[in-house]
């Protein structure tokens, strides 16, 4: 059943949470993604199962939530998870985040850093409004961001394009957590696809050499892409959260 709650910020932003054992499980989702995608389920499946706290929820501007998605940007999505975890959970959670959520879990870990038992990132994407967007957009388009305050994106999982604005890219530089230290005092588990046209290879390699973890590790898995969302992706997915969550 969906509920929602309203951030200190003043938006409204929908979300599931199930009772269980603790420490709970939270999912993060993409960028444009939301709380009923396949991981998502899945892993309110996994939870019921193994009788484990669920939260899932959607950042203001993304499926069930108020606002429109271009008028949000990477430091309002992880001000609106920092609020759900503060509220919505008891204790150290395990953070799941799935491409542009790997990030936003990054930012709730570096902020409250004893709210966390472990993280696990799929396909994280830290640092992706610079390094991905940014860098990869070409004088024209770089031009039309700067004079028309956004561009539009085709998207390969949506008829609707991305909208990139301004204020996105402009945000994004305020959060960059690749170019600073980066404290993860828990365990920390990486998947990534090889086959993934999203996210390269690249950026799991860096964020593993980059953080500071006493239990880090990155999985490859060969031609796998950037949904992850395969019966035999989804449960490696579910084997590490049984695993951070035996501690």
């Amino acid at each position: 059943m969906t509920d929602y709650l309203e951030t200190p910020q003043g938006r409204r932003i929908a979300y599931e949470s199930q009772s269980g054992q603790g420490p709970g499980v939270v999912f993060l989702g993409g960028f444009k993604s939301d709380m009923r995608g396949s991981k998502a389920e899945y892993l309110a499946d996994w939870a019921a199962r193994n009788d484990r706290a669920f939260l899932r929820f959607d950042y203001s501007g993304h499926g069930e939530s108020d606002g429109a998605f271009e008028d949000g940007c990477i430091g309002d999505w992880a001000a609106d998870a920092m609020a759900a975890i503060s509220v919505l959970t008891t204790g150290p959670q395990v953070l799941i985040g799935s491409s542009m959520g790997g990030w936003i879990s990054l930012l709730v870990a570096r902020a409250m850093p004893e709210r966390v038992a472990g993280l696990i990132g799929i396909a994280a994407a830290p640092d992706f409004t610079k390094n991905g967007f940014w860098a990869g957009f070409d004088a024209a388009m770089r031009a039309e961001v700067m004079e028309k305050g956004r561009i539009e994106l085709p998207s390969d999982y949506d008829d609707q394009p991305y909208v990139i604005t301004h204020r996105l890219i402009e945000d994004g530089l305020s959060h960059l957590v690749l170019e600073t230290p980066l404290a993860l005092p828990f365990p920390v588990r990486l998947f990534q696809g090889t086959a993934d046209a999203e996210v390269p290879v690249d950026w799991a390699l860096r964020l593993l050499d980059h953080a500071d973890s006493p239990d880090m590790r990155l999985m490859l898995v060969k031609g796998a892409d950037h949904r992850f969302s395969t019966p035999e992706c989804l449960a490696l997915i579910g084997a590490a959260a049984a695993e951070l969550l035996r501690g």
